[in-house]
């Protein structure tokens, strides 16, 4: 079980992303798959409180009430690792220190619990000084509501800045990261991220570790996505070299008679600092794929054909 940077937090090497629980995944559904991962040996949970509020209807907090929900039904609060996001949700938006702490109380409520073991800043607010963001985190820490705090989506520069106040300052650093980072977006995550995370000793859990499902292999042409949920995240990756990274896969999953995500999600966490990357299931045939991966060591050569193929992909996809 990797630990996730500095922390005592050792978790499952693949996350459950909530971002469907309340969207394409109804309620019922959701505790199923969760119940699923969880019974499998998955203890790492990731949200955000503005999931799903792009969708019709939603207002945010959706993935954190169906997580609460079930963390009442089951009775598991204490086997699972929550982690989720905020600077987001409709009604706090930002990072200033009021809205910080309303934010993460806020999602204390909708999640049933009396902690978050790890609460990221989901975007940088570069609206706000960052020393008032870093010590509303802080605070949160002190006042016993969040175990770790932690970072998403920021540059280099601004995660720098973020960790220097911290260290001048003696407040609580961040553990973990969570970059856009997969076989067909690997920049500017692998030069300018991944040293940074490696330098501060931050546990990496990358987000869109499927490439929106398109590392699943079901998307081959345009058709297969025009008019999916994920159509508009899917149809960047849809280029000659993405095809040719879904091509590489495939020849490795048949070759080890497994998935395409599979193989996708075992080259993630074979890079270094990788923790345990995100996926998400909105049903529990989805699952098995993504748990597989904790399981599956692909070989030397195996991960090179994958890095090179990749490689070609263009930086803006």
């Amino acid at each position: 079980m990797p630990r996730i940077g500095t922390s005592d937090l050792h978790v499952f090497p693949l996350a459950l992303g909530g971002n469907v629980f309340g969207w394409t995944a109804d309620e019922s559904t959701s505790h199923q798959v969760l119940d699923a991962y969880t019974a499998a040996g998955g203890d790492f949970i990731d949200t955000a409180d503005v999931y799903s509020a792009w969708a019709p209807g939603n207002e945010g907090g959706e993935s954190e009430r169906v997580i609460g929900s079930w963390l009442a039904a089951s009775g598991k609060r204490d086997d699972v690792v929550i982690a989720t996001k905020g600077s987001q949700h409709p009604q706090f938006q930002g990072l200033g220190a009021d809205t910080v702490a309303a934010a993460a109380r806020a999602s204390l409520q909708r999640l049933g619990t009396d902690r978050i073991d790890l609460y990221y800043a989901h975007f940088d607010d570069q609206s706000t000084p960052l020393e008032e963001t870093v010590r509303a985190f802080d605070q949160l820490v002190k006042d016993g509501i969040v175990r770790y705090t932690a970072i998403s989506n920021y540059s280099k520069d601004r995660a720098e800045e973020w960790i220097r106040i911290a260290t001048e300052n003696g407040l609580a650093q961040p553990v973990a990261i969570q970059p856009h980072y997969n076989l067909v977006t690997r920049e500017p995550y692998e030069s300018e991220i991944a040293p940074l995370a490696h330098a501060h000793r931050l546990g990496v859990v990358p987000y869109f570790a499927l490439a929106a499902g398109f590392l699943t292999g079901k998307y081959r042409s345009k058709e297969d996505f025009a008019g999916k949920d994920r159509e508009g995240q899917v149809s960047g990756y849809f280029n000659d070299e993405g095809l040719a990274v879904v091509d590489a896969l495939s020849t490795i999953a048949e070759a080890r008679d497994t998935e395409l995500a599979t193989v996708a999600l075992a080259w993630l966490q074979a890079q270094p600092d990788v923790v345990a990357p995100i996926a998400s299931a909105r049903n529990t045939e989805q699952l098995p794929a993504l748990l597989a991966s904790a399981e599956l060591e692909l070989s030397a050569d195996e991960l090179q054909t994958l890095s090179d193929v990749s490689a070609k992909v263009p930086a803006s996809a």
